[in-house]
């Protein structure tokens, strides 16, 4: 199966690349590697969840955030390159907006984790991976996602 494969038998399309809000592009190819700036979970109708984990948002609702942030980066991918033409999956930084004693940032960002490796395998979707809390995201967002992949071509 392709990852478009998986990831429709998981429920899910491919989004377009979200439109950038500032000045920067969705992704930046450098050599076999493609760097993808950060995604939340906004959609073009519905924006992401908005909040602070451990005050209004819950665990299980900010790693489903985490989820959708990562279909967020895969429709960066598939307009860079192709999901096809992924090789590995190098390093996903996940910031989660959270209290200042929050601690289950790992279990947040696995929302992601799990759906790339749903997606791509474990031998193309492993991946090194930090998990950082934050005090303010863009547009309240509780979690936004960034993600270097290597890519064939």
């Amino acid at each position: 199966m392709t990852p478009r494969d998986r990831l429709f038998a998981l429920g899910f399309e491919v989004p377009p690349a979200a439109t950038p809000k500032g000045a920067y592009f969705p992704s930046r190819r450098c050599g076999d590697q493609l760097w993808i700036s950060g995604a939340t979970a906004r959609r073009p109708d519905t924006p992401s969840l908005r909040g602070v984990v451990g005050i209004g948002v819950t665990v299980e609702q900010a790693a489903e955030q985490a989820r959708l942030a990562a279909l967020n980066l895969l429709g960066a991918i598939d307009a860079a390159a192709g999901l096809d033409a992924v090789t590995a999956l190098v390093h996903l930084r996940g910031y989660v907006r959270a209290t200042a004693d929050f601690e289950h940032h790992p279990v947040v960002i696995d929302g992601a984790s799990r759906l790339l490796l749903d997606v791509f395998g474990a031998e193309r979707g492993a991946h090194a991976r930090t998990a950082i809390g934050v005090a303010s995201l863009p547009g309240g967002a509780c979690v936004e996602l960034e993600l270097v992949a290597a890519v064939a071509g």
